[in-house]
């Protein structure tokens, strides 16, 4: 967690019928498949254990004053969260969310290529810093302004 915001929020859920940018929406039901009404343009994107992409607003805005123009969802990320350093969490880590939502980080999200779309430097720049995939162990709504808190991985 970073110690700047003791209180970790959702900043934006975005979606969309497939590819980048997802748009925002107020509000969203979270099914064991992903976000309701989320699209892939990839069959590689169909996956329970990256159900759900995350990345930290702080990485947007970094990243924005390196010279990008990017907006929750720009990158395809569905959920935008603040008081996180999201690439820094272990595997296994869970986000209990307010209302009972709970997300299980699974997989780093690497660079994929729809983003030369963008720039053909942002593959290279967000490197390492692209967010993280997670699956849901149990479904339900979120919306934005949400709490959440984080809970480490398990050993063993």
């Amino acid at each position: 967690m970073n110690s700047a915001d003791p209180h970790p929020r959702i900043i934006s859920i975005n979606i969309s019928p497939g590819g980048i940018p997802k748009l925002p929406v107020p509000r969203i039901k979270i099914t064991t498949q992903g976000l309701e009404g989320d699209g892939h343009n990839h069959e590689k994107h169909y996956r329970l254990y990256q159900a759900v992409s995350l990345q930290d607003m702080s990485t947007l805005t970094a990243l924005n004053a390196e010279g990008y123009d990017l907006k929750p969802g720009t990158t395809g990320e569905n959920i935008n969260l603040d008081g996180i350093n999201i690439n820094a969490l272990d595997i296994g880590t869970r986000l209990e969310f307010d209302k009972g939502v709970i997300l299980e980080i699974a997989k780093v999200r690497k660079p994929c290529y729809v983003l030369d779309s963008i720039s053909p430097r942002l593959k290279s720049d967000i490197e390492g810093r692209c967010g993280m995939y997670a699956r849901v162990l149990v479904e339900g709504t979120v919306e934005v302004g949400e709490g959440l808190c984080v809970r480490p991985a398990v050993a063993g």
